[in-house]
């Protein structure tokens, strides 16, 4: 019997983990990822300010993973109901079948076929990209002047666009170009950080502007060319450097569809959607935002499903199907940072400062610790906190006496 498990982001490789501890030696358990690492996306905008994080935030698979089978290829389309995967690892497409699988390939970045805007934006979804945006931005603060600034547009004021907002002003701080490069950040609906709460979508907006970030709501992108974005209402804006954050769509594996998936996270047959892959529902009959937490959550639901269906497959007794646990969304808070600050909602209470960045960095830390990249959560600390070297260790040692 085989189970796959395609994805390695956060609900992929929380998955694979917890079926490396549940599933039968017998079983096959096959992780499927185009690069064979896992990317910590909620730290990937501070690459555009701090590159030498991308070593602290990318971890090779065969580091977290024992028992896994890790396949390093490109899922170019999945036939959920057959349970057969198609993979291009570069040489050629090959099929994988399996018995029980997720789909945990995340979300794509979207650009709602607006003219010019994919050929010309920058997405920020990969390493790739961050190296792009900085490269570009610090051209940017090379032609700009305190005359004639240079503008850099972040279209999207969701959390990812928040950030890159805020890491771009502050590299051009720290560039000496506060006053040669103009930072806008675009919004269509009413307010920054839309379906949040209005305390923290007002806190995220202060503290936007108090660090340089030209916030404009109320303005949908219709089109773009080389040097002007066009809004629906006809109004324009030019440009030096546009980046893109501006909606998700489902994986080219999914043919770009996010499926809705029920609370116990499977799809059809024997397949499951998990993350960012699917639009989520959970047992209360609520939609799941799409995030990192939910995505972890949603994958422990899933691993005990698919180890209930493959102990009911490898079983001889025949009969009903198991009953599937379901999953029902709790917020644990929400957290964004903005340049060197940060914005934290923890229940109705609203954090800024101090507290909150170091809550921002806390969970990062202990995020990579709780997959098992403990030398990368150190490292981590050390990069956005400065705490000195034998801190750090010590901080490692309790980690890793709390794991045992």
């Amino acid at each position: 019997m085989r189970v796959a498990v395609f994805g390695a982001g956060y609900a992929g490789l929380t998955l694979a983990r917890e079926l490396e501890s549940s599933l039968p030696e017998r079983v096959d358990l096959v992780v499927v990822d185009e690069d064979a690492t896992h990317l910590v996306q909620h730290e990937l905008h501070r690459v555009v300010r701090r590159p030498s994080l991308a070593e602290e935030i990318v971890v090779d698979l065969a580091a977290v993973l024992d028992r896994a089978t890790v396949r390093e290829a490109t899922v170019t389309d999945i036939d959920t109901a057959a349970g057969v995967a198609t993979l291009d690892a570069g040489d050629g497409e090959k099929e994988l079948s399996y018995d029980v699988g997720a789909v945990c390939l995340g979300a794509e970045t979207n650009y709602y076929d607006l003219p010019g805007v994919a050929e010309r934006a920058t997405p920020l979804k990969r390493l790739a990209d961050a190296e792009a945006v900085r490269a570009d931005v610090l051209d940017a603060v090379e032609t700009g002047t305190t005359d004639d600034p240079a503008r850099v547009v972040v279209g999207g004021a969701g959390l990812s666009g928040v950030q890159v907002a805020g890491e771009l002003a502050a590299l051009a701080r720290e560039e000496g170009a506060r006053d040669a490069v103009e930072v806008v950040l675009l919004e269509q609906e009413d307010d920054v950080a839309p379906n949040f709460p209005e305390n923290f979508q007002r806190a995220v907006r202060e503290e936007l502007e108090a660090r340089d970030v030209r916030v404009e709501t109320g303005r949908a992108v219709a089109s773009a060319d080389e040097a002007t974005i066009t809004f629906a209402d006809g109004a324009t804006e030019d440009y030096d450097m546009f980046v893109w954050t501006g909606g998700i769509r489902g994986p080219d594996a999914l043919r770009g569809e996010r499926p809705v998936v029920r609370g116990d996270l499977r799809y059809e047959g024997g397949t499951f959607v998990v993350g960012d892959a699917g639009r989520i529902v959970d047992t209360d009959g609520e939609a799941v935002p799409a995030s990192a937490q939910a995505a972890i959550r949603e994958a422990r639901v899933a691993a005990d499903n698919v180890e209930r269906l493959v102990d009911h497959e490898l079983s001889d007794e025949g009969g009903f199907e198991p009953r599937l646990d379901g999953y029902r969304f709790d917020s644990l808070g929400w957290l964004v940072s903005i340049g060197d600050g940060a914005v934290a909602q923890v229940g109705p209470t609203v954090l800024r400062g101090r507290s909150a960045k170091a809550l921002k960095t806390s969970v990062g830390a202990g995020y990579l610790s709780s997959v098992g990249a403990v030398e990368n959560a150190a490292d981590l600390v050390r990069e956005e906190v400065g705490w000195p070297e034998e801190e750090v260790e010590d901080a490692e040692e309790l980690t890793m006496d709390d794991d045992r």
